[in-house]
């Protein structure tokens, strides 16, 4: 089964976790599938990810960038994992039919919206009636993780 983790958004949001979770997972020599849930949302993140830290590098690509076998990270809004990822992060409320072929999945959700805390207790659900392994990251005020529950 998978490990699937819940990673609740409430004071910073996503384009700050994202990249930091990202740089996490390249150090545990993960590659890794970024699921958003449009072009747009995967453009701007693709842009995002080379500027959000001018003495970091995090090495990604999209389907405009090409070449998705020789990406570390690869942001797309299709169910896919043409990069050999074992970590799928599905952010903005993107649903993957695809969870189990993947080590681990990093379920990131706006804990200040209230449809998307509602989805994300609707997959909890899911995942754990499907026998997955199951946490609760709860975001504390400085942008860190706690885990709850």
């Amino acid at each position: 089964m998978t490990d699937i983790n819940f990673y609740h958004l409430t004071a910073r949001p996503l384009e700050w976790a994202l990249p930091k979770l990202l740089e996490k997972s390249l150090q545990a020599e993960a590659r890794v599938v970024v699921m958003a849930s449009s072009e747009e949302r995967v453009a701007n993140l693709n842009g995002h990810l080379w500027s959000y830290d001018p003495d970091s590098w995090l090495p990604h690509g999209s389907e405009k960038d090409g070449h998705p076998e020789e990406q570390p990270i690869w942001l797309t809004t299709e169910d896919e994992n043409p990069n050999g990822a074992r970590f799928l992060f599905l952010t903005d409320g993107a649903v993957s039919e695809k969870v189990g072929e993947f080590e681990r999945v990093f379920e990131l959700f706006d804990g200040r919206n209230d449809d998307a805390v509602a989805a994300a207790r609707g997959r909890w659900k899911e995942y754990k009636d499907a026998g997955h392994t199951l946490a609760y990251w709860r975001q504390t005020d400085a942008g860190g993780w706690e885990k709850a529950g």
